[in-house]
């Protein structure tokens, strides 16, 4: 494994982004933003009316000691904990516009090290955007109006008024729980679904396992600020063993706020714990923005 990195420490005042840029942002932090259509439907018809206090904090603790410790294992025992990652990634975005063309991400992981990105427009099969993203900076080199930016990964905190850092990019790309926290869980058993509640300072996150393989197949994150109203959900579809580790291949996501944007992205090429090597080279003729 390999980390090349550039070094410059530079103070770059704010400017309007570009419509891909924010794109990008939506992906790395899409741990904000998520829901989806049919499994949500069918996550909602099992919970149904009777059960809604489940989105809340308060919920009841359905069976033993035993059943809980047991369910807690099972979501660490599927949790994936590699080295390195890498993948091939459609993204399909629907924001308050309508729909917007297609992106193809190609991602590179080293843990708690680095997240390297390459966004093609998949119809014009053109690069313009490379993204490197560390425990505290984020690189962007725009390609096609040969710039680069450097940014502190507080800038972006700050710009998506989201607490994520590297570890909870991490976890996201690679299908792990964000945002909750197993110590504070309580769980609840229903017909098909095994519900697991937790509560952490910015976010109330309800996690739904599939009873049978106690898959991850539906996050609700809710802010805990009632008057943020933010609210976001994701469902993972597609399993398939790859490398050893159950993977969802599909996901679905929607956030909503003061608007809304529906992702969809459909993984590629997976590969897990290979050799691998990230970095950015900056042109000589790229100008600093």
């Amino acid at each position: 494994m390999n980390l090349k990195e550039e070094q410059v420490d530079l103070g770059i005042p704010g400017n309007k982004f570009q419509f891909v840029y924010k794109c990008i942002l939506h992906i790395i932090t899409v741990a904000l933003l998520m829901a989806s259509c049919k499994t949500v439907k069918k996550i909602n018809t099992a919970i149904a009316p009777k059960d809604s206090a489940l989105l809340s904090a308060q919920i009841h603790i359905a069976d033993s000691t035993q059943f809980v410790n047991e369910v807690k294992q099972s979501l660490l025992d599927q949790t994936i904990d590699a080295k390195t990652f890498s993948a091939k990634i459609k993204v399909e975005i629907t924001d308050a516009q309508g729909k917007q063309p297609d992106v193809t991400a190609v991602v590179k992981m080293i843990k708690d090290s680095a997240i390297w990105m390459s966004l093609t427009a998949t119809f014009l099969n053109f690069e313009f955007y490379r993204v490197l993203i560390t425990k505290d900076s984020v690189m962007l080199l725009n390609k096609r109006e040969k710039e680069v930016q450097y940014r502190s990964l507080n800038y972006l905190q700050e710009i998506t008024s989201v607490p994520f850092n590297l570890t909870t990019l991490q976890d996201f790309l690679l299908g792990n729980p964000i945002f909750f926290d197993s110590n504070t869980v309580a769980v609840k058993k229903i017909p098909g679904f095994i519900l697991l509640s937790s509560v952490m300072e910015e976010f109330k996150n309800l996690l739904t396992l599939s009873d049978d393989h106690k898959y991850l197949v539906h996050c609700k994150l809710d802010d805990v600020d009632v008057f943020r109203n933010r609210t976001a959900d994701i469902t993972y579809d597609n399993y398939s063993m790859i490398d050893g580790e159950w993977f969802s291949f599909k996901r679905q996501l929607l956030v909503s706020e003061k608007t809304k944007l529906n992702l969809k992205m459909e993984y590629k090429q997976v590969e897990f714990n290979k050799d691998l090597s990230v970095g950015l080279k900056v042109p000589r003729n790229y100008s600093i923005k």
